[in-house]
Formats: structure tokens, C-alpha cells, sequence
């Protein structure tokens, strides 16, 4: 089969169309016939050489998918040959066909194409696994998403506001906070026109409940725990 590679790290232009042996779904794993693929910073990571492929994962690029089931493994009972799907996949993305484990697959809706369908995998799955599953976000509860903007930032917006929750979102500039209102945050503050800290605790009150999911903890410690006199989990 036809897969994108690349032999040496560098740039966009080290890709190339190559070739690799077709994938073979083993017990609770799917084939897919792949149409679109996702792009995703790890693919780019990997690219440049910065992110070092795990042992048990393909050395192609592509960690979504969406397209046509084509082959069933043992024990899988959920998908069938023809089935159109969309997939979180570790490893292979960018190749005419993938394998993936299928607890991590999903029907597509019949309203995406598989171009958007390609672009919703890894964003869901982040963000239902440590919004709503670890931190337990529900009704009634305020979540602060900083990277509001960006791809999971915006699921994340809907999901909240999904769950009867009140999103904030912190974002870099004037445009970006407008365009994390337009997607549905109650509150979206500008985090380049300075503290932000001071206006989430204002908004929603001391005695207010925040659980407190966010990507980007890591990079601003000292404002998230000054943030953070409210119960709730962090996460």
C-alpha cells in the first residue's frame, strides 16, 4: 500500500509517497480504508525528530483517521465490513489503510464528511477522558480551558456548555477571546493583555465550585493555584 514517509527529520519537504505492508487486524482490531487523516502536533514532533516513536506503535505518521472499515479481527462485535468510521489510532494514519484497536473507534455521524470526521478523534477522546471522566464535570460547575481557541479548546466549550456547565476560556488576543465567545464560553479573557487570574475569581464568585481542566498547567503554575481557593478538581 501507498503511505507517507519520511527517512531523514526535517521540514514538510522530507515527506514523501512510499510504500508500506498492509496492516492485518489481530484480535479486537479493525482495518480501516483510510480517506482523510488528522494532523496533530505529535505527527509534527515526530517529523522533526523531537518525539521518538513507542516500540508497539507504527513508524508512520497519523494518529486519526476517518474511512471505511474493510476488515474485522477476532472478538470485535461492534464494527462490520463497510461501516464508515472515524478513529484514534497509534500510529499509521497517513496511509491508504490502517490498522486500530476497536474500542477506540466510533461510527461517523451522518452529517460529517470524512475530512471533519478525521479531525474529531483525538480532540473528543482528550477531552471526554479528562474533563468528564477524571475531573467529573457536570451540571452547575465552572470549568476554566485555557488555549480556548485551539481544537480541543473549542470541543471542550461545547462539551461543557453540553453537560449544563459554564466554560471560561483563556486565549491570546482580542480575536481569539471574540472567537471563544462566539463558540459558546461564558467568559473569554484576552491572556496576552495581561492577569487573568483576578477576573475568572471576580466572575464567578469565592464561594463559587471550579473543576479545573486544562493542557497548559505546566507553563503558568503560579496563576493557576492563585486561581484556585474554590473545591474541585484539577486535572
Amino acid at each position: 500500500m501507498r503511505a507517507v514517509r519520511f527517512d531523514t527529520p526535517g521540514g514538510p519537504d522530507v515527506l514523501y509517497v512510499g510504500t508500506a505492508d498492509m496492516p492485518v487486524a489481530g484480535r479486537g482490531e479493525i482495518v480501516i480504508k483510510v480517506s482523510a487523516a488528522g494532523v496533530n502536533r505529535p505527527d509534527v514532533s515526530q517529523r522533526l525528530g523531537r518525539y521518538p516513536v513507542p516500540p508497539d506503535a507504527s513508524p508512520i505518521l497519523g494518529l486519526e483517521v476517518a474511512g471505511v472499515v474493510v476488515e474485522v479481527g477476532g472478538g470485535v462485535q461492534a464494527f462490520k465490513r463497510g461501516d464508515r468510521v472515524m478513529a484514534l489510532v497509534h500510529g499509521g494514519g497517513y496511509a491508504e489503510f490502517c490498522r486500530a484497536d476497536a474500542r477506540h473507534v466510533m461510527p461517523m455521524p451522518d452529517g460529517l464528511s470524512f475530512v471533519e470526521a478525521a479531525g474529531f478523534p483525538e480532540v473528543a477522546m482528550t477531552v471526554e477522558f479528562n474533563m468528564v471522566m477524571r475531573a467529573g464535570l457536570s451540571a452547575g460547575e465552572t470549568v476554566l480551558i485555557h488555549g480556548g481557541s485551539s481544537g480541543i479548546g473549542t470541543y471542550a466549550i461545547a462539551r461543557a456548555n453540553s453537560l449544563g456547565a459554564t466554560p471560561i476560556t483563556t486565549s491570546r488576543g482580542a480575536d481569539k477571546a471574540a472567537f471563544c465567545r462566539g463558540m459558546g464560553a461564558a467568559m473569554a479573557i484576552d491572556s496576552s493583555a495581561g492577569e487573568w487570574v483576578d477576573e475568572v475569581m471576580d466572575f464567578t464568585g469565592a464561594a463559587a465550585s471550579m473543576s479545573f481542566s486544562t493542557w497548559l498547567a505546566a507553563t503558568m503554575p503560579t496563576a493557576i493555584w492563585r486561581a484556585w481557593p474554590w473545591t474541585g478538581a484539577m486535572h
